[in-house]
């Protein structure tokens, strides 16, 4: 199994085991080493009082798509901070399509950076995740 099969089958052993992202309808699109593109359909029970999504569900879309890419070496990690500009609002209907990637990499700390945008490219908002490994595999290889 090459780096981005084992990123892959991470990905999806974490959506399987959450209970959240599939609530969410989340979808995985794409999982290589220290990437991952992940979708999601603005749904009515996700917005909020200005019928816009609710900004604590962008932030989770990203913070998952932050999870697969820092978890895509098979070794536990968790966000220890992380950070986010909210730049247009998103409705009811629309697909947000979030992409993280790994900027940097250095021993137990990663730093990502997550766009998040509807699937006709529109942004909605900036991610940055900092990530510390807690040891361990997260699946049996």
């Amino acid at each position: 199994m090459n780096a981005d099969e084992v990123a892959d089958k991470v990905a999806r052993a974490m959506l399987a085991a959450e209970g959240t992202g599939p609530a969410w309808g989340i979808e995985i699109e794409e999982v290589r080493e220290g990437y991952a593109r992940i979708r999601m359909t603005v749904r009515a029970d996700m917005l909020n009082g200005h019928r816009r999504a609710h900004g604590g569900m962008v932030y989770a879309l990203a913070d998952t798509a932050f999870a697969y890419a820092c978890n895509s070496r098979n070794l536990r990690s968790v966000g220890a901070q992380a950070t986010m500009v909210f730049l247009d609002a998103a409705g009811e209907g629309d697909v947000l399509v979030a992409e993280a990637q790994e900027a940097a990499l250095v021993g137990r700390s990663g730093v990502y950076n997550v766009s998040v945008r509807t699937a006709d490219g529109r942004a909605i908002a900036e991610f940055q995740g900092f990530s510390r490994s807690i040891g361990g595999e997260f699946v049996e290889l």
